[in-house]
C-alpha cells in the first residue's frame, strides 16, 4: 500500500517561536543516519540536539558521532543542561526526558513501544518543557517508536519531519510517525540538514559557516 507524503508542506502556527531542541530518533541504520545529518550541520548551528538511537550497553556512539561531526557528543546525564553545541545521546536502556527547568532526567523501567530508550519520553517531555518550540526528526528504523511523541510536539506547535521511508535503510518508523497525520515534511536525507537550518535559523545552509569533517 503507497503511504500518501505531505512532501514540503509547512505548517505555520500563529504564536510560533524560533526552535529551541531538535530531538531525533533512530533505529535499525541510525548511526549512519545520524552522522549524516550531525555532518552537515554548521559548527554554530545555534541550539542543541537530543538523540535516541536504539542501541546496547557497549556503544561506542558518542565516540564515532563525534569524529564525523563539529559538535561535542556525549550520553545525557542527570540534571545536565541543555545547551547549544552539544549533541545529547539518550544512554543504553535508558528513556531521556526533558525537565520544565530545560535540565535532563534519566528514567528507567518499562519498555515504551517494546524498547527501553524511546523516543517518545524525550519527544513528549521536550515539547511541554519547551511550549512546542520543539523540531522532531524521525529517521530510519524498525518498529513504532516515537509515533506518540511526533503527535504530542505537533500537537504543540512543534515541526515534524520524517525520513523519506523510500530512502531508509529500514522504513517501519518513518512509515509509522507519516501515518500518525503529524508529519509537516518528508525528506530524503540529504535533504535535513539544510531543512533543519532554514527552520531554526530562517538562513540556507550555505549562509553558515562551513566545517571540514571527518568520514566514518
Amino acid at each position: 500500500m503507497s503511504v500518501a507524503h505531505p512532501i514540503n508542506v509547512v505548517v505555520s502556527h500563529p504564536a510560533a517561536a524560533a526552535p529551541e531542541l531538535i530531538v531525533i530518533a533512530a533505529s535499525a541504520g541510525g548511526l549512519d543516519a545520524v552522522g549524516s545529518v550531525l555532518s552537515h550541520l554548521p559548527a554554530n548551528f545555534p541550539v542543541p540536539l537530543a538523540v535516541v538511537v536504539h542501541r546496547g550497553e557497549a556503544s561506542v556512539m558518542a565516540e564515532i558521532l563525534g569524529r564525523r561531526c563539529p559538535f561535542r557528543v556525549k550520553d545525557a546525564e542527570e540534571g545536565e543542561s541543555l545547551q547549544p553545541g552539544i549533541v545529547y545521546l539518550a544512554p543504553p536502556r535508558r528513556h531521556l526526558i526533558v525537565r520544565s527547568d530545560r535540565t535532563f532526567h534519566l528514567m528507567d523501567g518499562r519498555t515504551i513501544r517494546h524498547v527501553y530508550s524511546s523516543a517518545n519520553p524525550l519527544f513528549e517531555s521536550s515539547a511541554r518543557a519547551l511550549s512546542g518550540r520543539v523540531i522532531a526528526v524521525v529517521l530510519t528504523g524498525s518498529g513504532t517508536d516515537a509515533t506518540d511523541g511526533v503527535q504530542t510536539i505537533k500537537g504543540m506547535g512543534g515541526t515534524v519531519i520524517a525520513q523519506d521511508p523510500a530512502c531508509s535503510a529500514f522504513a517501519g518508523m518513518p512509515r509509522a510517525a507519516i501515518r500518525t497525520g503529524t508529519v509537516d515534511r518528508v525528506l530524503a536525507l540529504k535533504d535535513i540538514p539544510a531543512t533543519l537550518v532554514q527552520l531554526v535559523t530562517g538562513k540556507p545552509l550555505a549562509s553558515m559557516a562551513a566545517t571540514d569533517i571527518e568520514p566514518l
